[in-house]
């Protein structure tokens, strides 16, 4: 706990139990006692930022303030929800939001699984599970399998070219040398993918092809686009800076 002074102290204290008496009518998990009486006052804050704000205020900005909250206190909240409702109920939709928290925590072997048994029946064509399985076998560094199954998303016309598909075929003709393919693919993607993932990917690509100064290019074009970024979006787009960036000093 902070120092404070005495009558700070005081309100302090009211303000965490005035929170501690919201969590237990609420039913809110009993974590979050700990969290407001151990680290007063900012574990206060955190509950309100965390979940009175969003519920008071009802906006999709305050709904995510909050859910970032809720997700750096406890990452594995959703994979332990979503465990509970695919446990309730066997659904497709319940499968797939077990694969995305899976993959949220690094378990593409799991989510690689849960995909797999999706694509069945009338959801052995659903582009989400195609794309979903491809991404796990990709990351499990089993570039041969996704492969098809990015194939068969290309032969539909909404999903073959979007950049996410794209990405994905990229980085598979990448892990299997097929370098012509892999260019077009990952550039492609590079243009069009959303945040900083797609562009990041394609200068490690250039990187590992000899092609440094194409890929100081890109490095000094994601460094123009990250300092214009939202706060809320920067340590993301860092993240995939910094990946691009180790490529070329390597």
């Amino acid at each position: 706990m902070f120092s404070l002074p005495l009558p700070l102290l005081g309100l302090s204290l009211l303000f965490s139990i005035a929170l501690c008496v919201h969590v237990v009518r609420t039913h809110r998990e009993m974590f979050w006692l700990w969290i407001i009486l151990i680290f007063q006052p900012l574990g206060g804050v955190v509950y309100l930022a965390a979940v009175i704000l969003p519920e008071l205020l009802g906006g999709k900005t305050a709904r995510t303030v909050g859910n970032a909250a809720r997700q750096a206190l406890d990452p594995q909240r959703e994979y332990r929800e979503a465990a509970r409702a695919l446990d309730d109920a066997p659904t497709v939709a319940n499968r797939v939001r077990m694969a995305v928290a899976a993959t949220e925590l690094g378990k593409h072997a799991e989510a690689e699984t849960l995909y797999a048994d999706s694509l069945t029946g009338m959801y052995a064509d659903d582009a989400q599970l195609l794309l979903g399985r491809a991404n796990a076998l990709l990351e499990l560094n089993r570039p041969a399998e996704a492969l098809p199954l990015l194939e068969k998303l290309g032969e539909q016309p909404n999903a073959g070219r979007t950049p996410h598909t794209m990405l994905a075929l990229g980085r598979a003709y990448q892990a299997l040398g097929r370098d012509e393919q892999a260019d077009t693919a990952l550039s492609w993607a590079a243009d069009h993918y959303p945040g900083f993932e797609g562009i990041a990917r394609y200068t490690v690509f250039l990187v590992r092809q000899g092609r440094k100064d194409e890929a100081r290019a890109k490095l000094a074009e994601i460094d123009k686009r990250l300092s214009k970024t939202h706060s809320h979006f920067r340590k993301e787009a860092k993240r995939w800076r910094d990946f691009a960036a180790s490529a070329i000093t390597l």
